[in-house]
């Protein structure tokens, strides 16, 4: 007798963007571990053309849009590996910052009131969806130092360029696209030096939920550029106030804290949100008075790069249901290596756009965590 299974598990490729072999293969090895995790099938691509016969849990390369998420039959939390959000700009940096002034060009749906909301919890910058706009804004902020230009829609510090002049400020603004500026906008924010990225985020998959704060590394890439490298974790079976219990060093506390503002604003700037993957980046170090500067870079609604991480540790605590926190770490590493025996291989092999690289997940047990 054939068993009917309980649902399925199926990758939505939302855009063009992610397509790149170890984007694919990692997003089709957590649909994987999450179908595994569920008690469903793993269905692969999502066929719009097929009839399913069970309930369908998404994980879409991107954040989804409501019309979109609608049309999939996604209605809360439950239903996707990642978030769901009103309008495109706001799965982007863009909401990260106020425009330069009340006046200046804006997508249908902005919220003004978002930008005094978040307050000291970001750095200082501004958004902008001209370039006449982002002239004003890096003008001013350049007053300040140099001023970090960024391309709402890049991530793993790609299309970033500083500016530390006027002059390097025109260069930066002339190389954008005029069209895609209107579209999805451009972040303009102070720099900063000696920087240390926190990695603070929450995720619920079925009856769990995980919280954790951590830091990124860096890698240098095949060009030598330095990109992301991967994600050290602490996770805890809870909410943030499980999280906080770990008594967090003061950084990371502060990270915590910012991320948590950070969370709230939007969600009141934006309701009706679906959010069952919620990760943002927080930067620490000195602006230019080598004053020291914290705040929320940007938000990531959606499998990112430290959902190994994210993933391992569900596995743990569904594993042992006793466990109160563990470490756990993504790696990326551009060209070939051996990944530990102990490790969750995402992708060993040759992207045909980066060249080889390994990417893997690990976990162990967090000091006293019992």
């Amino acid at each position: 007798m054939v068993q009917t299974p309980n649902g399925f598990v199926a990758v939505h490729v939302a855009n063009e963007r992610y397509r790149r072999a170890h984007e694919r293969a990692t997003r089709a090895e957590i649909a994987r571990r999450l179908a595994a995790f569920k008690g469903y099938d793993f269905a692969g691509a999502y066929d719009r053309t097929k009839t399913y016969s069970g309930p369908l849990y998404f994980v879409p390369s991107d954040t989804l849009i409501g019309a979109e998420a609608k049309a999939l039959g996604i209605q809360g939390e439950h239903d996707l590996f990642g978030g769901v959000v009103p309008f495109s700009f706001v799965a982007t940096k863009a909401i990260t910052h106020p425009l330069v002034e009340p006046d200046a060009a804006a997508p249908v749906g902005w919220s003004h009131d978002l930008g005094p909301r978040l307050g000291d919890a970001v750095l200082q910058g501004f958004s902008g969806f001209s370039l006449e706009d982002a002239q004003r804004a890096g003008a001013r902020l350049l007053r300040r130092g140099p001023v970090r230009v960024k391309r709402v829609r890049e991530t793993g510090g790609l299309g970033q360029i500083v500016a530390a002049d006027a002059a390097a400020l025109d260069q930066a603004l002339a190389a954008l696209d005029p069209a895609e500026v209107a579209r999805d906008g451009v972040v303009l924010e102070e720099n900063l030096s000696k920087v240390t990225t926190y990695s603070v985020g929450q995720v619920r998959v079925a009856d769990l939920v995980a919280t954790y704060y951590g830091t990124q590394r860096l890698t240098p890439d095949h060009s030598g550029s330095a990109v992301y490298g991967g994600s050290d974790l602490v996770v805890v079976h809870g909410g943030f106030d499980a999280l906080l219990n770990l008594d967090p060093p003061e950084g990371a506390r502060r990270a915590i804290a910012q991320a948590q503002a950070y969370d709230a604003a939007a969600e009141t700037a934006f309701p009706g949100m679906i959010l069952s993957r919620r990760n943002y980046d927080v930067a620490r170090g000195f602006d230019a008075g080598r004053r020291p500067r914290c705040g929320v870079l940007e938000q990531s609604w959606r499998m990112g790069g430290a959902s190994g991480a994210e993933i391992a540790a569900l596995e743990a605590f569904r594993a042992d249901p006793s466990l109160r926190a563990v470490r756990a770490a993504t790696v990326e590493i551009y060209g070939e290596t051996e990944p530990p025996p102990h490790a969750t291989v995402y992708f060993c092999g040759r992207d045909e756009e980066v060249g080889p690289m390994t990417k893997y997940a690990v976990v162990e047990r967090y000091d006293d965590a019992r």
